[in-house]
């Protein structure tokens, strides 16, 4: 089971793991599953101040986004249960098929093991 706590809650996560968790987010799944995916995607997601200190950059050949790094804060984000329990699943299923990389290793301690200190 979980350590993290039921119901919506806030999460400080910096630019790295926003990214990161939209990267993992189910494509597919039921109209209730895409709708709380998309409104995680909006919470997620940079507004224009952000953008404009970030001064995100991407590099096509390859393959990478960098960013101001100076410029990032961890921001709060609020992730509703089910919303969390999506992430948790897509965490989970990718240990399983053991295809977790270092860079899901935060996001792992904080939404599966419950190590965000302030959730």
């Amino acid at each position: 089971m979980p350590l993290y706590e039921r119901g919506e809650k806030v999460m400080e996560l910096n630019v790295f793991e926003r990214l990161n968790l939209l990267n993992i987010l189910p494509k597919e799944g039921t109209f209730i599953t895409l709708r709380i995916v998309h409104q995680l995607r909006d919470a997620l997601s940079f507004n224009e101040e952000e953008l404009k200190v970030l001064q995100f950059k991407q590099d096509m050949e390859r393959g990478t986004v960098q960013w101001n790094s100076e410029a990032d804060k961890p921001t709060e984000i609020q992730i509703g249960e089910k919303a969390t329990d999506l992430i948790v699943d897509a965490l989970k299923e990718l240990d399983k098929q053991k295809k977790l990389t270092d860079q899901h290793f935060v996001l792992y301690e904080k939404f599966v093991e419950g190590g965000n200190k302030n959730g």
